[in-house]
């Protein structure tokens, strides 16, 4: 059976990142991508100039049509800006017994810009938190979810990592991306394990949809049968390739996105 993802997230006009980049890798990783639009925004690689929220109902209706048709093995949850949209997308997991979620708690644009509402933050994490399989942070995100400072050391990342945990969710990947140093560390913190993820540090400015493309990787591990660990470290190796080759393709003016398809072209 051909292995089917889905990703709501919102729409990245510039294609590097949110659903756009989740469906190249969703693609470039051999499973077919579906997708629940969470919101528009006019955006390039130099930022986000304005976002245009879809309506709660109609976020619904797109989950109802995706989840009544196809057999989904894994959700990919990105940018969802609104209290109500976070409350529809909970129920439609509900409705449709998905498991095996992966909520990347998109907040903040790799230009800066804010992409979720301050009201929204209690919802996402009371609501959405508890029905994800693994909840994927960078280093500004885990200390705005915990209203703590950015974790500067490995033993700051686990330390908020089980404070995640406490909240609800299942596993939680802390991701190093933001911290300096030689090498790009990753934490998987479950209740009962823990993995240490390291790669050597890219320098590179094309780093737009890092995180939306490492999330909808583990996605698309999950949807194929691996276990988390196993989604969690081919998605770290597939985004740091990706990384490694972004400087290959000239893409805008800013923060270029990763090459997605570096194995290809």
């Amino acid at each position: 059976m051909t292995p089917i993802a889905v990703t709501l997230a919102g729409s990245d006009s510039g294609g590097g990142a949110g659903v756009q980049a989740d469906l190249k890798t969703f693609s470039a990783l051999g499973v077919y991508g579906a997708t629940v639009i969470t919101a528009l925004t006019a955006q390039n690689t130099r930022g986000v100039t304005a976002i245009h929220d879809v309506p709660a109902e109609f976020v619904a209706a797109q989950i109802d049509a995706v989840f009544s048709d196809l057999e989904v093995s894994a959700v990919k949850i990105g940018m969802v800006s609104q209290r109500g949209v976070i409350e529809v997308i909970a129920a439609g997991l509900e409705r449709w017994r998905q498991s095996q979620v992966v909520l990347d708690p998109v907040m903040i644009a790799t230009s800066g810009d804010k992409l979720l509402a301050p009201d929204a933050i209690d919802v996402l994490k009371r609501v959405l938190m508890p029905r994800a399989l693994v909840v994927t942070p960078n280093l500004p995100e885990a200390a705005a979810l915990l209203d703590a400072p950015v974790a500067d050391t490995e033993t700051a990342m686990r330390a908020q990592g089980e404070r995640l945990l406490a909240l609800g969710a299942r596993a939680v990947l802390i991701k190093g991306g933001h911290a300096v140093g030689a090498e790009s560390v990753d934490l998987l913190i479950e209740p009962t394990a823990f993995t240490r993820l390291a790669a050597n540090r890219v320098a590179t400015a094309n780093t737009h949809g890092t995180g939306c493309t490492l999330s909808s990787a583990i996605a698309a591990g999950l949807a194929k049968g691996l276990s988390l660990a196993e989604a969690v470290r081919a998605a770290k190796a597939y985004v740091t390739d990706a990384l490694a080759a972004a400087n290959r393709i000239k893409i805008g003016s800013g923060h270029g996105p990763v090459h997605h398809f570096h194995a290809w072209w």
